[in-house]
């Protein structure tokens, strides 16, 4: 635990950004001290909310502010790489929301930005830091369900189609595979890896399909399934029209877990419990996950606060090897569906 806060300013005034703002208020390591819109009413109001906050209506005036250490960037995906880079170059830490960048490409400019200025970078995927996520991989690590044979994660809603919002937008980075499809693909890796003794793992081959909005050009829906070294394969879906459900299973040769809630634990406050079924058990063991009263996204922000005060440019839970390799996977899984975004 750090001795003195880390300073956060926060690029955006959205929903994410604020459900962020709010868990932040539960962390001894870390402050919000100012907020940066495109508009600055919208800051304003935004800052209105947290005492003492500073409202920017500009994100380089955010950049320019000294008390800023560290940026959370939770503008929509496709100026992930634009602010990330110039937050980097303003010797900022930063922490941007997943997908870290529209494509492979983007994110490898972010992270040489980072390691060009010396400052910490981290792809902000919550559930990764969250206690269920870590004792889910306790138990794979640990063989409870002996050999990991298959993984599957779904993360699916059913949003009313609205042209210009951005999961139906091309322009904005909308699209089912880069807004939830990324939190199975990411479940999948960490599943994978640890079974094989490793924090994570990419795939050996993936092949993709998907549904293509008629009007909208983007993915509303997509599968894939992929296999891993050790023989472990994974089948993934999301989607932003279907009602189906947001879970994950992992099958072995002497039990499974099912965890019905993996990508947004806690949320509300709520405790989470994650069953462990085993062979020759005729009733699944109940694993209780107690939220420690924090806020979901104050896992990730005490894991940024804890590496930037070791002096370290990335975060053990979340590197940027890791990022890059769910990326990678992404675009495979994209290509495969047929999805492109302007400039690929």
């Amino acid at each position: 635990m750090t001795t003195t806060p880390l300073q956060w300013g926060i690029l955006s005034a959205g929903h994410i950004a604020r459900k962020f703002a709010v868990d932040l208020q539960s962390s001894r390591s870390n402050r919000l001290v100012a907020v940066a819109s495109r508009h600055e009413a919208d800051a304003a109001a935004f800052a209105g909310a947290f005492g003492g906050v500073r409202a920017h209506g500009s994100y380089a005036a955010l950049l320019a502010d000294p008390e800023v250490q560290a940026v959370y960037i939770g503008t929509l995906h496709p100026w992930h790489a634009e602010w990330a880079i110039e937050a980097a170059r303003a010797g900022k830490h930063v922490l941007c929301e997943k997908p870290l960048a529209l494509n492979l490409a983007d994110a490898q400019r972010m992270i040489e930005a980072a390691r060009d200025h010396g400052v910490l970078l981290m792809e902000a995927f919550m559930y990764r830091f969250h206690p269920q996520t870590l004792k889910i991989a306790e138990l794979v690590r640990t063989g409870q369900v002996g050999e990991v044979r298959v993984i599957r994660a779904s993360f699916n809603f059913a949003a009313d189609f609205d042209p210009g919002h951005r999961l139906f937008n091309k322009g904005l980075g909308g699209g089912a595979i880069l807004d939830v499809g990324c939190y199975p693909m990411s479940f999948a890796r960490l599943i994978a890896g640890q079974a094989s003794g490793r924090t994570f793992a990419n795939p050996t081959a993936l092949h993709g399909v998907g549904r293509i909005h008629s009007v909208a050009q983007t993915d509303e829906f997509a599968s894939a399934v992929a296999s891993f070294p050790g023989g472990v394969l994974a089948e993934l879906s999301c989607g932003t029209t279907i009602l189906d459900d947001q879970s994950a299973q992992i099958y072995g040769t002497d039990g499974w877990i099912d965890v019905p809630t993996p990508f947004l634990p806690g949320q509300g406050g709520r405790d989470e419990v994650i069953w462990l079924h085993k062979r020759g058990n005729a009733v699944p063991e109940k694993i209780a996950i107690d939220h420690l009263a924090h806020g979901l996204y104050t896992y990730e922000a005490d894991a940024v606060a804890e590496a930037v005060a070791r002096g370290a440019t990335e975060v053990p839970a979340m590197t940027w090897a890791d990022t890059l390799g769910n990326i990678a996977a992404l675009d495979t899984w994209r290509q495969a569906v047929g999805v492109r975004y302007e400039g690929e």
